[in-house]
């Protein structure tokens, strides 16, 4: 047996930044697959391959939502486990989890081989870049195992307090995708076949070694083989808490895609001045993303501990200490989008590094917001609360996000900055159902723990 990181005594605002940083790490990391993607294409391909890199990278970044949202279930199921000192439980959630989402990954693969061409149809590719955008589905989609198996092993190392082992996977994922694009595409010059491929390349690299070193680990609960079967009661469990995220991750994540496919409709230079706002946008947002996993970890803890106290302090310092990050962020995004946008694209491609900056304006108020929002919905995560985080998410999209995008574009002289503020807007009206919502659980609380001490 071996050890596990307890979030349930002692300090909190260390534990919680210590447990967070390798999760940013790993984040950032899992960024610079894109990231490197792009900027390799962006610097020895044309404006075509660049938007379909970034029409694809959407495409296939939302698969991946809804495997970290589906996997999310076993995250807080395990750290709600350890919480209660029930870790041979812990071990047949594992078991049930393997079960279930090789059965998803092998349906998601069918599926997503099949539909490559109608999606890039449906986000309205541009025409120049229409057939890159295909194969680089088809490519991506080929590899999806690999996708649902880092994210399966990442899932289970956070639920125990181990956010060092998914930072070691991410990181050899990192190296051999920088290796393989710069061997596929400058210098054998495949453009977007050479990113896809190395990016799949990457991830199955990175799951084999992954199982290798873990095969070598001592853990802090038993896996045996008799808990590599599906039970009924485990399956459910990890459904109940992780389907809603991944539904609203999906959801989200749509209305991002019906977003780009606006933009898409606006011609090649917006289609790839948005791709790589979205890009430098994934960075922008690393710190409370990683608030948002972390939280989720440490608050499922302290709910099997039973200690509610400990989980709402840990909200609220993640809520400021992402606060300082984030506004620097939005000072740079605001201030400074033109310079970051070279970081993707020629110097002389200065229509595209226009169009990026004026969409990442609009993100920068984004920035600050999301410092509430993310550590809220980490928050409630952690407290099994998912459908709450599925209602809220579904509202912000579809009731904020998709109306607002496109009633921008009804407006005379609409900019990518005018659709940009979709965002920002459906963020507010989340966060005022988040906070509205977590003051109605503290009232409940403190209503329970009165009725309990009258008796």
């Amino acid at each position: 047996m071996g050890t596990k990181r307890t979030f349930t005594e002692g300090k909190i605002f260390s534990p919680l930044i210590s447990f967070a940083f390798p999760v940013l790490i790993a984040l950032f990391l899992q960024a610079m697959y894109g990231a490197v993607d792009l900027w390799v294409v962006g610097k020895f391909g044309s404006a075509a391959d660049v938007s379909a890199v970034a029409t694809g990278g959407q495409v296939t970044y939302t698969v991946t939502v809804v495997i970290v949202g589906l996997s999310m279930g076993i995250t807080v199921l395990i750290g709600q486990k350890i919480g209660e000192g029930r870790e041979k439980e812990a071990g047949q959630v594992i078991g049930s989890g393997i079960c279930m989402f090789l059965l998803i990954s092998i349906a998601l693969t069918a599926a997503m081989l099949l539909s490559a061409e109608p999606l890039a149809h449906l986000m309205q590719a541009p025409e120049a870049a229409l057939s890159q955008t295909v194969d680089y589905l088809r490519i991506c989609f080929a590899g999806t195992a690999f996708i649902v198996a880092y994210n399966v092993l990442g899932s289970v190392f956070r639920g125990i307090g181990d956010s060092k082992m998914p930072l070691i996977t991410v990181a050899i994922a990192c190296v051999f995708n920088i290796i393989g694009d710069l061997i596929f595409v400058a210098v054998f010059h495949m453009g977007t076949q050479g990113a896809a491929l190395a990016t799949v390349m990457a991830q199955a690299f990175s799951v084999l070694l992954s199982i290798f070193i873990i095969r070598r680990r001592m853990l802090p609960f038993s896996l045996r083989k008799k808990d590599l079967r599906p039970e009924k009661k485990h399956i459910q469990k990890i459904l109940s808490l992780g389907a809603p995220v991944a539904f609203q991750d999906l959801l989200v994540n749509i209305s991002f895609l019906v977003i780009m496919a606006i933009v898409n409709s606006m011609g090649v230079i917006a289609s790839a001045g948005v791709g790589v706002a979205e890009k430098l946008c994934v960075f922008i947002m690393l710190v409370p993303s990683a608030y948002m996993q972390s939280m989720a970890a440490f608050v499922a803890q302290n709910v099997g501990a039973k200690r509610l106290d400990r989980a709402g302090k840990a909200l609220l310092y993640g809520i400021l200490s992402s606060l300082v990050v984030g506004l620097v962020m939005a000072y740079l995004s605001f201030f400074h989008g033109s310079a970051l946008s070279t970081l993707f694209v020629k110097e002389n491609d200065t229509a595209v590094i226009m169009a990026a900056s004026d969409y990442l304006r609009a993100y920068s108020i984004d920035c600050i917001l999301t410092s509430f929002l993310f550590c809220f919905i980490g928050y409630f995560n952690g407290r099994g609360k998912t459908l709450f985080v599925m209602i809220q998410g579904i509202v912000g999209a579809f009731g904020v996000r998709i109306p607002v995008s496109y009633l921008m574009t009804l407006t005379d002289g609409a900019s990518l900055f005018h659709i940009g503020l979709a965002t920002p807007a459906s963020s507010v009206v989340q966060i005022l159902l988040c906070a509205g919502y977590f003051l109605l659980l503290k009232r409940r609380q403190k209503k329970f723990l009165l009725e309990n001490s009258a008796e």
